[in-house]
């Protein structure tokens, strides 16, 4: 396909900053495009496998807490409507309220809306005003993670990850550092991954790393 059609589909101002990273090369821009498509796609199952196993360890580390597997349901009216969390717009209870409503009331189960709650449901249970209500116990899902890793690093790291899946899942780019291209920082992301599944279980880590085709994917078609 050509520049000016595959500008048509996909928009001027999507292709621009790619046109302009290659200095105004159409051929070129579309490459760089489709290097940052196959790129951001090999970040799909790792990303994918780590968003699902850090909800199931967080949902596990709280249910204990609780000592209720319902807790996701049940808490709606307990820890996730403290008067504390009126700065956040009570974010966890309306997400779980909004996943009730999606789902037909006689199909309703914690699976269900479990399932339905986005990565950053889970990664804002590390945010102060959420992680004092439930005793610090996520940070419990990381046994092996140094001494002196505290939430505070952990959130951050979290934070990030969740900011780049959301590049990734809405299209943007990741190919960027400015104007210049550059991959380091979906590199250094990868890596923040694979830390915080060390921290979790190295044999999560192995098994996740399986399916994982990202340098190579960068380095066989390196702009």
């Amino acid at each position: 396909m050509n520049y000016e059609k595959l500008e048509y589909y996909l928009s001027k101002p999507r292709l621009e900053r790619f046109l302009i990273a290659t200095g105004n090369s159409k051929s070129k821009a579309i490459e760089l495009y489709n290097l940052n498509l196959i790129v951001s796609q090999s970040f799909y199952p790792i990303l994918n496998l780590f968003e699902i196993s850090l909800r199931n360890i967080v949902y596990y580390q709280i249910s204990k807490f609780f000592k209720n597997p319902d807790w996701i349901i049940t808490e709606k009216n307990g820890f996730m409507s403290d008067t504390s969390l009126k700065p956040s717009k009570f974010f966890l209870k309306n997400s779980v309220i909004k996943a009730e409503k999606s789902i037909k009331q006689e199909n309703i189960s914690v699976g269900k809306i479990i399932a339905e709650q986005s990565f950053g449901f889970w990664t804002s249970l590390f945010d102060t005003h959420h992680y004092k209500l439930i005793g610090g116990c996520v940070i419990k899902s990381f046994p092996n993670k140094p001494r002196n890793t505290n939430r505070k690093l952990i959130s951050s790291k979290l934070n990030k990850i969740r900011k780049f899946r959301n590049r990734i899942y809405h299209n943007e780019p990741i190919c960027f550092n400015g104007s210049s291209i550059d991959f380091s920082n979906a590199l250094f992301i990868k890596n923040e991954i694979y830390e915080l599944l060390s921290w979790v279980d190295n044999d999560l880590k192995k098994y996740i790393y399986n399916f994982d085709d990202i340098d190579s994917k960068i380095k066989s078609n390196l702009f």
